[in-house]
């Protein structure tokens, strides 16, 4: 295995296509947008020093990577030498069964098709495809370079030769692969996101502010960030549409969205992208400062 191709430029996109290049694969990253693949070419080059500024890589592995990255926006020349294919778009289900459907008809008949969704069916994702046994989870944590983390995530017809190759490529990787099942939210969201649901819940009950409740999370459970502020930084849209899936899924109440996180996500606030959610956010001011919303009047 080669040549990867990743889907989509954003956050997780350009992360997974670093860590890649970064250890001797080729990438083409795809985005239908050049402006988001010049700011993520952009965005891996900043990271990169920030890695050799640390003293973890050197000029030459930094000049190596950059170097083994392609950017491309028709999708038919990104995926048409592809031995595996890493989607990154939007966590929108409808949007990930079309990609894979076309995925599935312009890649090599053998391409191993994998998922970065943290919440959506892998056995769905696969049924619209030639080759559902070719069709996997590769869930990685965000940031991508710096966690150790992959829930490798197995549809119903994922092939156990597909499921031990993404094992064994997350290993090459330097990160820790974990096989998990397919059902709403696999693991990691299914855990983690009750938990940031109940932050959100216990500050729109009144029960505490958000420092408060982040500090509690922070200095009683030992988390390095609380549920609030962790919550800004996956994207409050996201943790909602993850909710949504895991309420679609299981049928049950406690994953139902609490009604300020859909607030804030219909009003535009959705956490440090779009520069406020719980906390606001400057750019070259890293103090953290509760929103104005929630600041005690």
């Amino acid at each position: 295995m080669k040549q990867i191709t990743v889907i989509g430029s954003g956050t997780m996109g350009n992360g997974i296509a670093h860590t890649f290049a970064m250890h001797g694969f080729e990438v083409a990253l795809f985005d239908i947008n050049k402006e988001a693949l010049d700011r993520a070419i952009l965005t891996i080059t900043a990271n990169l020093d920030r890695q050799l500024k640390k003293g973890t890589i050197d000029e030459q592995l930094k000049a190596a990577t950059l170097g083994r990255i392609g950017i491309f926006t028709e999708l038919e020349t990104a995926v048409s030498n592809a031995d595996l294919v890493v989607e990154a778009a939007t966590e929108n289900k409808e949007i990930k069964l079309n990609l894979f459907k076309q995925l599935s008809d312009l890649g090599k008949e053998d391409v191993i098709l994998a998922s970065n969704t943290s919440s959506i069916s892998i056995t769905e994702i696969a049924a619209v495809t030639k080759k559902p046994g070719n069709v996997i989870g590769m869930h990685f944590m965000n940031p991508v370079p710096l966690m150790k983390l992959v829930e490798v995530i197995r549809g119903f017809a994922t092939t156990n030769e597909v499921t031990n190759m993404i094992m064994d490529l997350a290993k090459q990787l330097d990160k820790v692969p974990v096989e998990v099942n397919d059902y709403p939210g696999f693991v990691a969201n299914r855990i983690l996101m009750p938990m940031i649901n109940e932050a959100i819940y216990t500050l729109y009950e009144g029960v505490a502010g958000v420092e408060e409740i982040d500090t509690v999370m922070k200095l009683g459970m030992a988390h390095p960030m609380g549920p609030l502020q962790l919550a800004d930084f996956i994207g409050l849209d996201v943790c909602l549409a993850i909710l949504n899936v895991l309420y679609n899924g299981f049928g049950n109440q406690k994953y139902a969205p609490c009604p300020l996180l859909v607030n804030l996500v219909n009003a535009g606030h959705k956490g440090l992208k779009s520069g406020t959610g719980f906390y606001k956010y400057v750019s070259g001011n890293k103090e953290l400062v509760v929103a104005d919303k929630f600041m005690v009047r």
